[in-house]
């Protein structure tokens, strides 16, 4: 027989009725922004999908070529790349797309399109042949270019506190999608069996403080001396270090249970080695929006001004904000 009972549960609330019933908090609420979360959306199922069965399409390895990075260029960076920038395409309203797997931004042929999305297509991918957790970063802004023309770079120079939307997507034991229109931020769930993402974490916020540190100690030796005695300060307190190598799942992790991730520089990359447009001011919006704290050392990274480099570095610290502000003080000190 039928269990009317758990027939009777409800199933959820889905990403576009969720998007539909915010779409009055956003600044320019025409429609436009929703599809571009929309397309964003459809991209991560997409990606989701050949992540999931990325061994059996044999897309698993490296391409033996490198991107504009001069990074190992995976097969899953290629799929992902083409398949977020056909889907901004299509939707229409991204006039332009910056990739950290192409030099320059690509025009996507939509001149009346009121956006520009900044895109890490698929982090950390080089962990997908040992099944390790990986992710897309996000970042929107609304163009300052004329309409009817095409992209320019200024739209995308805008700085952090430009953006009118961010987040991720987190390929993992499940898949999620979390992000803010700086109206808080908001997680969903991907449930395969209905090819949807289901609302699962309203209003995340992250602790004040936290029980972890997420960095590579293998290059301690190279760290600026601020960041040592910060990590001394961190064991000697018996914080737990916590580091998969993957930055949306590092991050992802330290959003839930508190903490602090430190991509810092090093001798070799006194900048940095992390993307400011499409990696760092992203993160750094949503974990503002969720109550913690991003900053390059002493420097909050939504007020670094950008330069005219597209894939212009940063280092970063990011996390809880107590935390951070620890960090903060002994890099100004």
């Amino acid at each position: 027989m039928v269990n009317e009972n758990a027939l009777a549960t409800p199933v959820g609330t889905t990403l576009e009725r969720y998007i539909m019933r915010k779409q009055a908090e956003f600044p320019y609420a025409t429609g436009e922004l929703s599809q571009l979360l929309r397309d964003i959306a459809l991209a991560g199922k997409i990606v989701n999908r050949e992540v999931n069965r990325a061994g059996l399409s044999r897309i698993t390895g490296a391409m033996g070529e490198q991107n504009v990075q001069g990074e190992a260029q995976q097969k899953l960076d290629v799929e992902a790349n083409i398949r977020f920038i056909r889907a901004l395409t299509n939707g229409g309203e991204a006039c332009a797309v910056l990739s950290e797997e192409n030099e320059q931004i690509i025009q996507t042929g939509n001149q009346n399109g009121k956006y520009v999305v900044a895109i890490d297509p698929l982090d950390g991918s080089s962990n997908i042949d040992v099944n390790v957790s990986i992710g897309t970063i996000f970042g929107i802004y609304r163009r300052v270019s004329r309409i009817g023309g095409p992209a320019r770079n200024e739209d995308f120079l805008q700085g952090g506190r430009a953006q009118v939307a961010a987040g991720y997507v987190l390929y993992g034991s499940s898949t999620m999608l979390v992000y803010t229109t700086g109206h808080g931020v908001t997680g969903f769930t991907y449930e395969n069996s209905l090819g949807e993402f289901f609302l699962s974490h309203p209003d995340i916020k992250i602790p004040l403080n936290g029980p972890v540190f997420s960095c590579n100690e293998g290059h301690w030796f190279d760290y600026p001396e601020f960041v040592r005695t910060f990590l001394t300060t961190c064991k000697e307190r018996r914080l737990s270090a916590r580091y998969v190598g993957s930055l949306v799942a590092d991050y992802h992790r330290n959003l839930f249970t508190g903490g602090i991730y430190l991509y810092p520089p090093t001798a070799d990359k006194p900048g940095g080695k992390l993307r400011l447009l499409y990696e760092c001011y992203p993160l750094a919006f949503l974990i503002e929006q969720a109550g913690g704290l991003a900053v390059t050392g002493a420097d909050v990274v939504l007020d670094v001004p950008p330069t005219t480099d597209l894939h212009q570095r940063a280092p970063l610290f990011v996390g809880s904000a107590d935390l951070v502000k620890e960090l903060q003080a002994v890099a100004a000190a």
